[in-house]
């Protein structure tokens, strides 16, 4: 049987990826690294917003980042991957 605490965490990743624009930002990594320009670009929704997203993702460890000049590039980590790939294919 799962812990109290294993559905706890499961139960807050849930959540993270319940939100639309997250979820979305999970689906445009899935594919391969992008910079945050592109992402808010995609998701139509700005910069600011866009970055508050990347940061509970990352916070979650669902995504890691990598700054490169200007911009950070976003990635999934294996945890992420493996949400992408076990519950939306």
């Amino acid at each position: 049987m799962i812990s109290k605490k294993e559905i706890s965490k499961s139960a807050s990743i849930f959540k993270i990826v319940s939100e639309e624009n997250r979820l979305s930002i999970l689906h445009l990594l899935k594919d391969g690294e992008m910079c945050v320009c592109k992402i808010f670009d995609k998701l139509k929704i700005s910069q600011s917003l866009t970055s508050h997203h990347l940061k509970t993702l990352k916070d979650a460890e669902l995504i890691v980042g990598e700054k490169r000049g200007l911009w950070v590039h976003y990635s999934l980590t294996k945890k992420g991957e493996k949400i992408i790939s076990n519950n939306f294919n």
